[in-house]
């Protein structure tokens, strides 16, 4: 198989590709180039590609200036807009197209599946249903269309836990706000191989959640770090502190969703990692 992927040299796409070398396919990188004007070559690669993925995006966990949310928006809107019309021009399309997406397409508090249509009306879930009704265009091409609403994806040397694993060891961690906010997540090998099976089953359409079964709290995963790495975690960090440093980006932090995988589990996809303790176990080693 031969698969052109946006976003390869990020730390999911890095992850796919050695996953997909494995499997002896192909991962053909999509670059910034190949999106310009003068670039001229996402065409050419994508007419030779079997499948398309598109992870490409700035990163969400940043401080959030006015700037910085045009960026967000123009690094997966346009950008997913320019992939599927280029794909929906051509004589050869791919057959399938797997693009992200986030769990923050929902509203903070309660808990969701695929089959609850209500959409988070901040900017986070805005940013979060365009990309995906962009992305949603290939499937009126005749294009098999997956999205992968990802929670926070867990891995070793990357993610979100690379720079909170450090802080945790020395006995600096401690809850987030008030620690009660939804974490729902996935670990890094999960979301790989539900990528290797979308590729290859041609029953998996539309809008998947990406995330593990059983979701925590920001508590719940600071118990966990605690215990796996017999570390205390008793120094909160408040949330005014995280408001002066990552201004409205701290809603990443201080807010979540409690989602469920329901369309994952119904087509009988296996998860090797269900539960945080698992996960974090695993990571941390």
């Amino acid at each position: 198989m031969r698969i052109a992927m946006s976003g390869s040299t990020g730390y999911i796409g890095s992850f796919l590709k050695k996953i997909f070398a494995e499997k002896g396919w192909e991962t053909v990188p999509l670059t910034r180039q190949d999106f310009s004007i003068e670039g001229g070559s996402l065409r050419d690669k994508l007419l030779q590609s079997d499948a398309v993925i598109n992870l490409a995006g700035a990163p969400i966990a940043a401080r959030w200036t006015e700037s910085y949310k045009k960026e967000l928006y123009a690094s997966r809107v346009p950008v997913t807009n320019v992939l599927v019309s280029t794909m929906c021009g051509l004589e050869r399309k791919p057959k399938v197209f797997i693009s992200a997406c986030g769990a923050g397409i929902y509203p903070t508090g309660g808990h969701y599946t695929e089959y609850d249509t209500v959409n988070s009306n901040d900017f986070l879930g805005q940013l979060a249903n365009d990309w995906e009704l962009s992305a949603l265009k290939a499937h009126d091409a005749g294009i098999r269309t997956v999205v992968f609403r990802f929670g926070v994806v867990l891995g070793r040397g990357g993610g979100a836990l690379a720079k909170m694993l450090p802080i945790f060891k020395l006995g600096l961690g401690g809850v987030i706000g008030s620690g009660e906010q939804a974490f729902s997540w996935v670990h890094i090998a999960d979301l790989a191989k539900a990528h290797c099976v979308a590729l290859q089953d041609d029953s998996y359409r539309g809008a998947y959640n990406l995330t593990a079964p059983n979701p925590t709290t920001n508590r719940g995963l600071t118990k966990a770090l605690a215990y796996v790495l017999r570390r205390p975690a008793i120094l909160p960090v408040p949330a005014f502190a995280l408001r002066l440093l990552f201004g409205e980006g701290a809603t990443v932090l201080l807010d979540g969703q409690s989602v469920l995988p329901k369309r994952l589990l119904d087509a009988g996809f296996s998860f090797k990692f269900k539960k945080i303790e698992e996960a974090i176990e695993d990571v941390a080693r």
